[in-house]
């Protein structure tokens, strides 16, 4: 299962002075070393793995070797060196380094060693290659959360730069930026693009089809609650949803016999805790304002900018992290966590809830990884049918009581190529080539089929992937639909994303054991976040666009303003609406 590790740990003297001896050792040799390689070798190798392995494709056999050559050619000065990158370990970067790296050395004569740690051990080789200006990895790929860090500091080098001057005679001119679905994302607010998307993938609602499509259950629905069972819009219908699995189902909360739940979480004080946060989970419950990628001048981190500047988290400060909305979707969170989840969730993380629901006792979850995907239609689980089609589907993110046409719905993680500036210029260019190479339509469309995590609309878009929409429980659909555009990372109002983002998981974690109330934590966390702010305000941390606190007012007067945040509603739970999942489906295919 791959997981997405956004909290460095602290770094030791040990593990830094490590890292520089590898910087050393990864420096050496920067030019073009000894090879055996040659161009004819070089061509044999591109049409044994178009033919072999890059199929299928949406370009022909002809398109893709075109573009093998041109990777031949633009590597001839870079042959024979060794060029070190390094990523998480998801399956679709297992798939790179197992395959995508081995080709490539094949083809164009440059070693590739594409190396696979956890995330927080990749932005901690990230901010030690930084902070000790040398080179560990010659190309890294981190998630584009660290967007606003990124374009705040002076260590990366914006791609837009590097393909228009150092780097043009290394840009692919099939690299067709428009086809990437995440560019956005990428995207400072200088409007540069900063990181290329390598995978994305979304966390969507998760539900049982077999037993929503049940009529003896779709009956015992509606007598008890009135309304038809079906994908929950809104928390007033989840919440019946999961009252009716967890308590009611069959008179005993029961389905073939067997003991089920409306829900599934995780509640472990983790820093995996911070993720199920800090990932849109306030923008689901309509907190911040409308806007797409994310909020503006409030996202869904409640921290309000102005002018590019990060002006405050609190309330008092015209931010949202401790407004009614923020209060809302951490209470919800704690009462279905111990209210609908099996008992033993609240002790779990991220990573040990991650494969319950392939265990077969769980009806829906509200947030749920598309990177599962893989592993829940493995042959023989549970939740698989004898021919290989799942039983269960996904659907777009049921909202909160706060949320506004316009917000974002969820989040979606882009891991992207990101180039640092101290990266010696021959060591950077051949890096380069590589993660162009990976993101290729040559070969994204077989690495799309190996991952499930999308970069390309042309993928998404490719008679396969509609030839075999139906293995994966409503993927293709969503990310063929208009919807996916509301599912976006974290934006740019987020300037320094390490410090802010451990933060979450520690206060969250308080909510959870009862030790604070959701209000108190929120008011712990929004004043932790601006204390940082405030810290990184004096260092002038971002230039032009370094965060600048207003000055504190009485949180009436942000409420009486338009927008973000809003005062409390009199009524949080509003009329349950459920929508029929295969009338979904049909709009989305629809372009509706």
């Amino acid at each position: 299962m791959p997981f997405h590790r956004k909290v460095p740990r602290r770094r030791a003297t040990a593990t830094a002075a490590a890292l520089v001896l590898l910087a050393a050792a990864c420096s050496q040799g920067e030019g073009a070393g000894q090879s055996d390689y040659t161009e004819a070798g070089g061509k044999a190798a591109a049409q044994k793995w178009v033919s072999q392995e890059f199929t299928p494709s949406t370009l022909s056999k002809d398109q893709q070797l075109a573009e093998m050559d041109w990777f031949i050619k633009a590597a001839a000065p870079y042959r024979g060196m060794e060029i070190n990158v390094v990523s998480e370990t998801i399956t679709t970067h297992e798939y790179e380094s197992r395959q995508l790296a081995k080709a490539f050395t094949e083809i164009t004569g440059i070693r590739i060693k594409h190396d696979l740690i956890q995330e927080g051990d990749v932005i901690e080789k990230l901010q030690t290659q930084i902070q000790g200006d040398q080179n560990i990895y010659d190309a890294y790929v981190n998630d584009s959360d660290l967007i606003g860090t990124h374009s705040r500091g002076d260590y990366v080098l914006p791609l837009s730069d590097y393909m228009a001057g150092e780097g043009k005679a290394v840009t692919s001119p099939t690299l067709d930026l428009d086809d990437f679905i995440g560019i956005s994302f990428t995207t400072g607010p200088d409007r540069k693009l900063y990181q290329l998307p390598d995978q994305q993938f979304a966390n969507l609602y998760w539900f049982r089809y077999d037993w929503f499509t049940d009529p003896d259950i779709k009956k015992q629905f509606k007598d008890a609650y009135g309304y038809d069972l079906g994908v929950p819009v809104n928390w007033a219908a989840y919440e019946d949803i999961a009252d009716f699995f967890t308590n009611k189902v069959n008179g005993n909360g029961t389905v073939d016999g067997k003991k089920v739940y409306g829900h599934m979480d995780y509640g472990r004080k983790d820093p995996s805790l911070g993720w199920r946060f800090t990932d849109s989970w306030l923008s689901m419950a309509g907190n911040g304002d409308a806007g797409i990628p994310n909020g503006l001048p409030v996202d869904d981190w409640g921290i309000r900018v102005e002018n590019c500047r990060p002006v405050g988290s609190s309330v008092t400060r015209g931010g949202d992290t401790n407004g009614p909305a923020a209060v809302y979707a951490l209470t919800k969170y704690v009462d279905w966590l111990k209210k609908y989840a099996p008992k033993e969730a609240a002790g779990m993380n991220f990573s040990e809830a991650g494969p319950v629901p392939a265990q077969g006792h769980i009806a829906q979850q509200v947030f749920w990884y598309t990177s599962f995907t893989a592993d829940m239609t493995k042959p023989g689980l549970s939740v698989v049918n004898d021919d290989g089609t799942p039983k269960w589907r996904i659907a777009p993110s049921p909202h909160g009581a706060y949320w506004k046409d316009g917000n974002k719905l969820g989040y979606q993680d882009a891991g992207s190529w990101t180039l640092l500036k101290n990266t010696p210029k021959e060591r950077r260019a051949a890096a380069w080539l590589y993660a162009q190479f990976v993101t290729s339509k040559t070969v994204s469309l077989k690495k799309s089929i190996a991952g499930l995590t999308f970069i390309r609309d042309s993928d998404i878009r490719s008679d396969y992937f509609a030839d075999n929409a139906k293995k994966y429980g409503g993927l293709i659909e969503f990310y063929g639909s208009p919807a996916r555009k509301q599912w976006t990372p974290t934006g740019t109002n987020v300037p320094d994303y390490p410090k802010l983002a451990q933060l979450w998981w520690q206060n969250v974690a308080t909510a959870v054991t009862g030790e604070t109330t959701a209000q108190q934590s929120m008011d712990n966390l929004a004043k932790q976040q601006d204390d940082i702010l405030s810290r990184l305000e004096r260092r002038g941390y971002g230039g032009a666009c370094a965060p600048k606190l207003n000055p504190e007012q009485s949180a009436q007067h942000w409420l009486d303003q338009p927008g973000a945040p809003v005062p409390k509603l009199a009524d949080e739970r509003g009329k349950p609406e459920t929508l029929d999942y295969d009338k979904l489906i049909a709009q989305w295919k629809s372009g509706d």
